[in-house]
C-alpha cells in the first residue's frame, strides 16, 4: 500500500460531493489516479534542494517547475570531440534500459526539443571535476570545463532521477527532477577506494562491479593490491613463474588466480572510461612470499609464521646463493615475517622488471610500492630498499606511492606516505616535504567490522559503524597535519575475510557514500544526523543496483 502523505493531502482536496452519485465516480477515478500517480512516483521529490545527493554538492537552488524526460527527448552534445560522445552515449546507455526511450544523441550548439544538454565551458571554479546544472522544465544544461567534469555530472543526475534508474528492464513511471541549479566541484583531488586481490582473488568481471559501485559516488582512484604473502595477481612476462605458482593459491587455500597483462589492460580500460584511475602496488620489501616462494634466487633465509606465531626458518643473517630454495606457498594471515634482500644480486634485476612491466601498460601518475609491515628488514636495510624504489619508480616516470613507514626513508616532496596508523610517520613525511593520504585504519578501514555481530571483517583497528566512519576530517585528524599537506582520502578493503563480491559489498556499503562524501563535499555544515537521512534514502538505489549493503540500526532506512 503506497504510503506517500502528498497522495493523502491530495484525496482530502478532491474528496467532495458525496451526495451526488456522479460526482461521486469522478472522485472515485481522480482518487485512484492520483494515487497510482504517487506510488509510480514515490521517489519524486517536490523541490531539488531535498533531493538525497551523495556526496553533497557545494550549492543547490531550488527553481520552479519540473524537467521531465519523455520518449521524444534528445542529449544535445555541443562538441562533436571522441570524449564528450563517449559521455554522452554513457548517459543515454544508464537512461536507455529502465524507460525505454530512445535518448537519441545530437550534436547541436541550440537545443530545438526538450532533453539534456552537454557543453563545455571555461569556467576556473569548476576545474577538472566540476559542473554546473541548470535545470528548467523544457532543459536539463550541463555544463562543464571537461568531459570527465560532464561524466561526474552524469553521476548526479542518475541521484535525481528515480532509483527505477538503475534497473535493467523498462518501468512505467514518469521521469522527473525538480527545476533548480546545483554547482559542484571537489574538495580533494584524490577520492580513493582499495581492493585487496592478493589474500583473496577477485575476477576481471568482479573487479568491474567494484568500479561500476564506487563511480556512482565521485570516487576517482582504485588502488589495487596486486600482490602478497598469500599471492601474485599481476602477469610479470620475464618473470612468469609470479603467476604460474605465486598466484596459485590465496588465504584459506582456495584456487587463487591472476590477471594477464591484457586482463590488467582491460580493467584499465573499464575504468578509464568511468574516469577512475588505477594504482597499482606490488608491496615491497615485506609481504612478499609468493615472490620468494615463486623463485629461489629471490630468497636470502626467511622468517615464517608457525601455529600463529613468527619463527626462524633460517638464521637471518644467512646469505644464500643463487640456488637458495623457494619458500612454501602461504595461505595464512599473519603479517611482517618476508623480505626481499638487499644483499642478493637478484633481488634489483626483479624489482626493476616488476615496476618497469607494470608501469608501461599503466597510464596512472602513481606506483604504490607498499612498504608497510616490513618487521624482519633490517632498518638499514629498509631506507636503502625505499631510497632504490623511489629511484626506479622515478625512472620509469611515475609518483612513488607507499604506506605511512616509507617517511624513515630519503622521500622527497613528489612521494605520498599513505597513513593508516602511526601520526609520527605521518608527521615525518611531511617534514621531509611529501604528501599524504588519508586512510587511518580506525576510521576508513572498510575491512573492519561494524560491530560485534558482523559478518566478516577484523576489529584490530575498531569496530566502525557507519556514524563512525562518516564522523571525521582528514584536515584536522592529525595535530600539526592540515589540509594542505593532504592530496586526499582513501578507503581501503583488505580481503583476509572475504572471498566473493556479496561479502565486499557487504562491507563496502553503507559506508562508501561517506567516505565519498568526506573526499568530495565541503567540510563546512557536514554533519552526522544530516546525512543519516540522505543515506537512508539511498536504500531503494542500493535494491536497484542489488547491492547486498549491511542495515546499519542507526540509519533511517525508507523501505
Amino acid at each position: 500500500m503506497c504510503q506517500d502523505t502528498r497522495a493523502s493531502r491530495i484525496i482530502i482536496i478532491f474528496k467532495v460531493d458525496y451526495y451526488s452519485f456522479m460526482h461521486q465516480r469522478i472522485s472515485t477515478l481522480i482518487f485512484f489516479t492520483l494515487f497510482l500517480f504517487s506510488c509510480g512516483n514515490k521517489h519524486e521529490y517536490s523541490e531539488l534542494s531535498a533531493v538525497p545527493i551523495i556526496p553533497q554538492p557545494v550549492y543547490v537552488e531550488s527553481g520552479r517547475g519540473v524537467f521531465e524526460l519523455t520518449k521524444n527527448s534528445i542529449i544535445y552534445v555541443d562538441s562533436a570531440t571522441p570524449e564528450w560522445l563517449t559521455v554522452a552515449e554513457a548517459l543515454a546507455e544508464k537512461i536507455r534500459p529502465s524507460t525505454g526511450f530512445a535518448m537519441n544523441i545530437l550534436v547541436a550548439q541550440q537545443p530545438t526539443l526538450p532533453g539534456i544538454r552537454l557543453t563545455s565551458v571555461n569556467d576556473p571554479e569548476l576545474a577538472t571535476e566540476g559542473y554546473h546544472l541548470n535545470i528548467t522544465e523544457k532543459l536539463l544544461t550541463v555544463s562543464a570545463n571537461t568531459a570527465q567534469g560532464a561524466f561526474r555530472a552524469i553521476q548526479t543526475i542518475r541521484q535525481l532521477l528515480p532509483a527505477s534508474i538503475e534497473l535493467p528492464s523498462r518501468q512505467d513511471i514518469s521521469w522527473r527532477i525538480p527545476a533548480g541549479v546545483i554547482r559542484d566541484f571537489p574538495g580533494y583531488s584524490y577520492r580513493g577506494a582499495m581492493l585487496d586481490i592478493a589474500r583473496h582473488f577477485f575476477s576481471v568481471s568482479e573487479v568491474k562491479r567494484f568500479i561500476d559501485l564506487i563511480s556512482l559516488y565521485k570516487i576517482n582512484y582504485l588502488h589495487l593490491h596486486l600482490s602478497d604473502d598469500q599471492g601474485w595477481r599481476i602477469e610479470i612476462k620475464s618473470w612468469p613463474n609470479l603467476t604460474l605458482h605465486g598466484g596459485k593459491t590465496e588465504v584459506g587455500g582456495g584456487e587463487g588466480g591472476y590477471y594477464t597483462q591484457e586482463q590488467y589492460k582491460e580493467i584499465i580500460k573499464y575504468a578509464q572510461e568511468r574516469y577512475i584511475t588505477i594504482v597499482p602496488e606490488i608491496d615491497m620489501p615485506g609481504h612478499i612470499n609468493s615472490a620468494l616462494a615463486s623463485y629461489g634466487e629471490l630468497n636470502g633465509g626467511t622468517i615464517v609464521p608457525v601455529e600463529g606465531r613468527i619463527t626462524n626458518a633460517v638464521n637471518s643473517n644467512t646469505i644464500l646463493d643463487g640456488k637458495s630454495k623457494p619458500t612454501e606457498l602461504y595461505t595464512g594471515i599473519e603479517v611482517g615475517w618476508s623480505t626481499l634482500r638487499l644483499e642478493k644480486k637478484a633481488t634489483f634485476r626483479f624489482v626493476e622488471d616488476v615496476i618497469r612491466e607494470i608501469s608501461a601498460i599503466t597510464p596512472g601518475p602513481y606506483f604504490h610500492i607498499g612498504g608497510d609491515e616490513a618487521q624482519v628488514t633490517k632498518k638499514e636495510d629498509y631506507i636503502q630498499f625505499i631510497d632504490r624504489f623511489r629511484q626506479i619508480v622515478k625512472a620509469n616516470k611515475k609518483i612513488m606511492m607507499g604506506w605511512e613507514e616509507i617517511a624513515q626513508a630519503g622521500i622527497d616532496t613528489a612521494s605520498i606516505a599513505q597513513f593508516w596508523h602511526s601520526p609520527n610517520y605521518a608527521l615525518m613525511a611531511v617534514e621531509k616535504g611529501g604528501k599524504l593520504l588519508m586512510s587511518p585504519a580506525e576510521k576508513a578501514y572498510l575491512d573492519m567490522s561494524y560491530d560485534s555481530t558482523s559478518s566478516f571483517g577484523l576489529h584490530w583497528a575498531a569496530f566502525i559503524e557507519v556514524d563512525s566512519a562518516y564522523s571525521w576530517n582528514p584536515a584536522t585528524y592529525i595535530d600539526g597535519i592540515s589540509r594542505e599537506n593532504i592530496i586526499g582520502i582513501e578507503a581501503p578493503l583488505w580481503s583476509e575475510t572475504i572471498s566473493n563480491m556479496d561479502e565486499v559489498e557487504y562491507l563496502l556499503f553503507p559506508r562508501l557514500p561517506g567516505y565519498a562524501e568526506i573526499g568530495w563535499s565541503q567540510e563546512k555544515g557536514r554533519s552526522w544526523e544530516e546525512y543519516r537521512v540522505r543515506l537512508g534514502k539511498q536504500e531503494r538505489r542500493f535494491k536497484a543496483m542489488k547491492i547486498n549493503f549491511y542495515r546499519s540500526k542507526l540509519v533511517p532506512w525508507t523501505n
